[in-house]
């Protein structure tokens, strides 16, 4: 079903289908953070300040530098639910926008917001958002209202958990890791059992580096009660951070 877009809020009736669940056959950790992103895409399209647009007509990039999810009941293969995307915040050098998933009767699933910045494409420098055409006030009200953590990001060897080696596959149009790839590989932490077992409160990562493709990553991770703590090095310099909370 193609989406709508009302005033600054894209919405998409969408299917939970089979890419989206993980082995309990609900909405995935990752994927739920993937159907996000994918809605955000079609949000930024529909208002003109999709990455494409903007890489041919002004030269710069978003990057997306936090993600925070709060989840109330995850969806199972073949729901039906509505995706609606919208900005909420123009700070100058940083935008932030909000998703929300829900069933079609109007309960929420699982509410998201999401921190970005724009770069100009050759020096990696951040550009002013007024400089750019995004939307800059009426914004709608805030559907994720948990703000952006500090968590603990100090991990030692005794918190190694494996290393990985970017690979291809890893890799998005950026020519980087692709954000749903840190997430993954920062889960994988977990054990399927503990995740068939044990349903996400929240989920926020941070993503502080750029990692390239033959680049070996390391993770690290710690349990705090209900909450893990992930982190992923590349070289001695932390790229992602994750806080998820059972």
């Amino acid at each position: 079903m193609p989406g709508t877009t009302d005033g600054l809020t894209f919405s998409r009736e969408r299917s939970v289908s089979s890419a989206f669940i993980d082995s309990s056959t609900k909405l995935g950790i990752a994927q739920t953070v993937l159907m996000v992103q994918d809605n955000l895409t079609e949000c930024f399209a529909a208002l003109g300040c999709d990455g494409i647009t903007w890489r041919e007509r002004f030269g710069v990039f978003w990057v997306f530098t936090k993600t925070r999810v709060d989840f109330f009941r995850r969806p199972c293969w073949r729901d039906r639910i509505l995706v609606r995307t919208f900005p909420v915040a123009n700070a100058g050098f940083r935008a932030e926008v909000n998703t929300v998933l829900s069933d079609l009767d109007g309960t929420v699933l699982a509410a998201a917001n999401q921190e970005a910045c724009v770069l100009d494409l050759e020096k990696h420098r951040p550009v002013k958002l007024a400089a750019l055409p995004f939307p800059s006030g009426s914004f709608p009200a805030r559907a994720c209202e948990s703000p952006f953590s500090k968590f603990p990001q100090d991990f030692s060897e005794d918190d190694f958990a494996f290393e990985q080696a970017v690979r291809s596959q890893h890799i998005d149009m950026s020519r980087h890791m692709n954000n749903i790839e840190y997430i993954r590989l920062a889960l994988s932490v977990l054990s399927d059992d503990f995740l068939q077992t044990h349903e996400p409160k929240s989920l926020e990562v941070h993503y502080t580096g750029e990692s390239r493709e033959g680049q070996v990553l390391r993770v690290f991770s710690r349990t705090d009660g209900a909450t893990t703590l992930a982190g992923i090095h590349e070289g001695g310099r932390p790229v992602f951070a994750m806080q998820a909370t059972f």
